[in-house]
């Protein structure tokens, strides 16, 4: 069985600002660049994503959120250095608090504090 979210039978997933939990911004994109632009394959509302260095980057909204009030979620694949899954983290930056136009955040080996650059690195805001 499969359930459809495009309005055809009565199920939406709302999008945007039409509710208090509308899905703003998303993206997956390949997290192994250490400096400069990152390569997304696919977002919305995502103009952009800085590596700014090894596990740590800078996403750019195309369009500014009502505020900076939202909630992040986000998610990566291990890497050859992170050989045990439930380890992986992706979190907020401590240092640089979400803005309207961007935020920052870090993925890595939460046993270790170590950052890492993932293949795959997928996060959500919803608003």
């Amino acid at each position: 069985m499969s359930l459809v979210l495009d309005g055809s039978n009565g199920i939406t997933m709302p999008v945007g600002s039409q509710s208090n939990a509308s899905v703003v911004a998303w993206a997956n994109f390949n997290g192994t660049a250490t400096s400069g632009s990152a390569t997304i394959r696919a977002s919305y509302n995502v103009s952009s994503i800085t590596a700014n260095s090894a596990g740590n980057f800078t996403v750019n909204f195309a369009t500014a959120l009502q505020d900076a009030n939202y909630a992040f979620v986000g998610t990566m694949s291990p890497t050859t250095s992170i050989t045990n899954i439930p380890r992986t983290s992706v979190s907020l930056s401590y240092a640089t608090a979400p803005t309207t136009t961007q935020l920052v955040f870090f993925t890595g080996d939460s046993a270790n504090g170590n950052f890492a650059s993932p293949q795959y690195v997928s996060f959500a805001v919803f608003r």
